[in-house]
């Protein structure tokens, strides 16, 4: 069985939008990366659900070993990690109705071909557990069914994978800690990407601590992702020598450039910083 924990973050942002990041496990890992998340928990006498939001001089440290212990696990080939992001620049051409149907339309995306599904050597199912969904109960029923209907995808059903029956599930994050340690970084990443790094109170001349800290947490994930990938680049597409490295590269992320778009340079950082 495949184990998905689904989460997201930024819809809307500066320059990056529509965060969606995932944490694959194996049916034969899964009671051992529970339970190495739920014990490093213990250690550090973590209490309070784990979130990016609460990075502060209180948890950092604690977050640090939560990080090294959660690569530590995908070096050993416990779990797999996948981030995805739209740039702002690429402008999708849809209608005003399948605009207001983003979220669904790239959350589905994200799970059909960001894991790499269809070269999994484990052909007992896949079930996923998705956080919080911001979709009223209709659109949620819609997208829930549109992910079964890939059980009818040509791709799918010639490898033998499937999402098994009842197998996609909301779920409270505070019941699941992998999507927890998903949060910090997803968070982290969007939190990179469009520049939240560089944000000032009124009348402050620098970023206050916490903004600091998170700074320093994100270089220091960072630099766990770039000792399994030295050129990784946080703003595009983790690069494949074969299509089968969708599923077996620990870490990835997929910066969507959708088929069909106009390029709107105004939305760069490039644009953002130059002088008018």
């Amino acid at each position: 069985m495949i184990h998905i924990w689904l989460d997201e973050s930024d819809k809307h942002g500066t320059y990056y939008s529509n965060f969606y990041g995932g944490i694959l496990v194996l049916s034969q890992h899964r009671e051992e990366v529970l339970r190495r998340m739920e014990a490093v928990k213990q250690e550090l006498n973590i209490i309070d659900e784990i979130k990016w939001q609460k990075v502060n001089a209180y948890h950092y440290d604690k977050y640090i070993k939560l990080i090294d212990e959660l690569f530590a696990m995908g070096k050993a080939g416990l779990l797999k990690i996948r981030i995805f992001f739209r740039h702002n620049q690429y402008e999708a051409e849809l209608t005003p109705e399948k605009r207001k149907e983003e979220y669904p339309i790239l959350y589905y995306q994200f799970i059909k071909y960001a894991f790499g599904l269809i070269f999994a050597e484990d052909k007992e199912g896949i079930r996923l557990y998705l956080d919080e969904i911001p979709l009223n109960q209709q659109d949620k029923q819609n997208f829930v069914k549109h992910i079964y209907g890939l059980n009818n995808d040509s791709d799918f059903k010639a490898k033998g994978i499937r999402f098994v029956e009842k197998g996609i599930s909301e779920v409270d994050s505070k019941s699941h800690l992998p999507l927890q340690f998903m949060d910090v970084i997803l968070g982290a990443i969007c939190f990179k990407l469009n520049e939240k790094d560089k944000l000032k109170s009124d009348g402050e001349e620098r970023p206050g601590k916490r903004t600091i800290l998170k700074l320093k947490l994100y270089k220091y994930i960072n630099s766990k992702i770039r000792e399994i990938y030295p050129d990784f680049n946080i703003g595009v597409s983790t690069p494949i020598k074969e299509e089968s490295d969708r599923w077996f590269q620990i870490y990835r992320h997929w910066s969507f450039k959708p088929k069909h778009h106009t390029r709107n340079l105004t939305r760069t950082k490039r644009a953002k910083n130059s002088p008018a």
